[in-house]
């Protein structure tokens, strides 16, 4: 079965007794030391000499692994890391072959039984003293383990020796993969907290000069990080550089208001107050925050709002802006606003949001679930973001567990609206619900999110014609579609009344003045490829649908592009489990599974299952025959 359409998840494999109590494989000889190095370009050294690790796809496939070690790496990360969006049809058997060669290479340098096969993956066994990554993790908590011991001296030498294990961007040479590349970042982050520490231990023992020197390029590649800018400042000032110290945090200021559109913390301009007043900066409770600071008056500065702009063209929606408000009303209500790709789901949340800035007087925020390219971010960078917003940023732990108490604890007590949008699934916004408290979550999603239980839920569809001829009207800006509404119509069913669809075809045509509706629509409509038509500057349907395809699960990629070959969008239950070759009690459980990713529709869902009408959006039908056109259509046995 499709599993309610969810991906299996990341297992962990636990390392073999030898490896977790630090011991090199090899038996009673003990074998040959073996080196694994990611921080920075990779490699591996067995006895001390390199090995040569085959060609760039494979080293890729040994790199991903090291990111993750000990823990099972799914096969389709794996496949994604290589071959990024377009894998060869040969994919899953070069993979195996890339393995097969990483583990004879381990096996002939001493390192039997590391490379393993997992039911839904491989693991890679590395004991920490073997790998830099894992020594830098433990070097780091070890290191802050020490400045809870208020042993500084030995905190800032284990915190140096962390850091020194860089040599470069983690895996430098295989940044073009864009798995790597994530991998990368979410690292750099954990990098620079390290370095914030080290920062502040040698400024409490007294060491601003060295401070100072080591922080100026990092805080040149990290413009925005306030805790790094106290500690530059700190150190600055500390050094008779007391001009240099206000001119960082003019510089910051003007970069988080032209940037973000945020102020400073609170933190950080109780810092910048005492350097005015000539009192010596100091990084530790001041600027840099701790629990007490926290929830201390400072928080008093509040409210604030951090809301993207709302559209000054927002058309439509009366219906669903009244039951958002509505059910926002109260206190301690959660909402979820649902629907496919390019309905204008963050449009209409944050034009409600704005509405209902007044019902909220400790603030609204709005923080975004996922990167520009789609991929979903990071738990920590969520919640930094989150912290900053509400001047928590200097107190926040490194742990994410501890780091979302955190904000939930902030949260209590706070009539603040939260917009927590496009949401990739449940387990991503789980921790950033408040536990308690009078404030209200609004949550986008592509899915229903039926895991978070009982709740308010709203799903958007596409517009109403007269709703989408409006607002491509609005967009134009003269009279040409007033003119010829007719074609203005046939414009809007052309693209399938699709919000984001209307508005480059809006943008399209205020910019291309020679061109009349009559004759757009009539590309629209005889194009061979319409989603080529859809596309004005960086706005563009096809980069949409391509994202959220990437993040289906290959099975229903097949089902999808199974569906999307129907003569036309809507079709009935024997229809598709004809397309699916199944029968129809199993055609129903995926039909379903489908609506509730919002994938499928049921426009007349109260009749018998035999008598329903079920619909796939029409641009995502037209991107599905395509991509099942190029990418060929996988069997469906024992999968579904």
């Amino acid at each position: 079965m499709l599993d309610h359409l969810a991906t299996l998840p990341v297992g962990t494999a636990p390392a073999p007794r030898d490896l977790r109590d630090g011991h090199r494989p090899g038996g009673a000889g003990g074998g040959v030391p073996v080196r694994f190095r990611v921080l920075g370009e990779l490699s591996v050294e067995a006895g001390g000499r390199p090995l040569p690790l085959g060609s760039v796809r494979q080293r890729l496939v040994l790199a991903l692994l090291l990111c993750r070690p000990n823990t099972t790496v799914s096969t389709d990360l794996l496949t994604q890391a290589v071959w990024g969006d377009e894998p060869p049809r040969s994919a899953r058997k070069n993979l195996q072959a890339y393995v097969s060669a990483l583990r004879k290479l381990l096996c002939q340098a001493g390192c039997q039984d590391r490379l393993v096969h997992q039911p839904t993956g491989y693991v890679l066994r590395v004991a920490p003293g073997e790998l830099d990554l894992l020594r830098f993790d433990e070097l780091a908590r070890a290191g802050r383990q020490a400045v809870r011991l208020g042993a500084g001296a030995h905190a800032a030498r284990l915190l140096r020796d962390a850091l020194d294990l860089w040599s470069g961007p983690l895996l430098v040479d295989l940044a073009h993969s864009e798995v790597v590349a994530e991998e990368a970042d979410r690292h750099a982050t954990r990098r620079l907290a390290v370095q914030e520490d080290w920062a502040e231990v040698e400024l409490e023992l007294g060491h601003a000069p060295a401070v100072a020197e080591a922080l100026t390029e990092v805080v040149r590649e990290h413009p925005l990080r306030e805790r790094l800018c106290a500690a530059w400042m700190t150190a600055l000032f500390r050094s008779g550089r007391q001009s240099e110290a206000l001119a960082a945090y003019d510089d910051l200021r003007q970069l988080l208001a032209r940037q973000l559109g945020l102020q400073v913390s609170p933190a950080l301009e109780a810092l910048y107050r005492a350097m005015l007043d000539g009192r010596e900066g100091r990084v530790a409770g001041e600027a840099r925050g701790g629990p007490e600071a926290a929830g201390g008056s400072a928080r008093q500065e509040l409210p604030r709002t951090v809301l993207p702009a709302d559209l000054p063209d927002f058309t439509g929606r009366r219906e669903q802006v009244g039951e958002l408000r509505e059910a926002l009303a109260g206190e301690g209500r959660m909402v979820v606003l649902s629907g496919p790709v390019g309905v204008g789901k963050t449009t209409l949340a944050v034009h409600v949001a704005h509405a209902l800035r007044r019902q909220y007087p400790d603030g609204c925020l709005t923080v975004r679930l996922r990167r520009e390219d789609g991929s979903p971010r990071h738990p920590s960078s969520v919640l930094a973001e989150l912290c900053r917003a509400t001047g928590l940023l200097g107190a926040v732990p490194e742990d994410e567990e501890e780091a979302a108490a955190l904000w939930r604890s902030w949260l209590t007590g706070r009539r603040v609206l939260v917009l927590l949008d496009d949401a990739p699934d449940e387990a991503s916004i789980r921790h950033l619900l408040p536990g308690a408290g009078s404030g209200s979550v609004l949550i986008t999603s592509r899915s229903r999110l039926a895991g978070l239980g009982p709740l308010h839920r709203l799903e958007l569809g596409p517009y109403a014609p007269g709703e989408a001829v409006e607002l491509l009207g609005r967009i134009v800006g003269d009279d040409r579609v007033p003119a010829d509404r007719a074609a203005a119509e046939r414009i809007v069913a052309a693209i399938g009344l699709l919000p984001l669809a209307v508005r480059i075809s809006g943008t399209k045509l205020a910019v291309l003045r020679q061109l009349t509706p009559a004759e757009y629509a009539a590309r629209l409509e005889q194009s061979p490829s319409l989603l080529d038509e859809l596309a004005a500057g960086d706005l563009a349907v096809r980069s949409r649908l391509s994202g959220w395809w990437r993040e289906l699960p290959e099975v229903v990629r097949s089902v999808v592009g199974r569906l999307g070959r129907l003569p036309t969008p809507l079709f009935t239950l024997a229809e598709a489990a004809a397309a699916l070759g199944c029968g129809e009690q199993v055609a129903r459980r995926v039909l379903e599974g489908l609506i509730e990713v919002c994938v499928l529709d049921c426009p007349i869902p109260e009749v018998s299952a035999h008598a329903a009408l079920y619909e796939l959006p029409l641009l995502t039908q037209v991107y599905a025959r395509e991509q099942a056109d190029t990418e060929g259509l996988s069997g469906l046995s024992g999968q579904i």
